[in-house]
């Protein structure tokens, strides 16, 4: 049995391609609680709950939070 030439594609993508991160898109929890109106404990017991908006870890320690995404959490009305 020969191999088939036929390529396998990879389907396309569902996600919309990614802007680059500007400075000041990446805000730590300090702004963001400040942005929300709530404490950093708060944030700190949503991350526990897994609820609130959406963040990133840098590395192993650092939170991060993408101003759209709080606009997102803010918009959803949902905490």
């Amino acid at each position: 049995m020969e191999p088939s030439n036929q390529q396998h594609s990879t389907p396309p993508s569902s996600k919309p391609p990614q802007q680059p991160l500007a400075p000041g898109d990446l805000i730590d929890e300090h702004e963001a609680a400040a942005i929300l109106g709530v404490s950093i404990q708060t944030l700190r017991n949503w991350r526990w709950r897994n609820c609130g908006p959406h963040y990133r870890k840098v590395g192993s320690r650092l939170v991060r939070y993408l101003r759209s995404d709080l606009l997102v959490f803010i918009g959803s009305g949902i905490h």
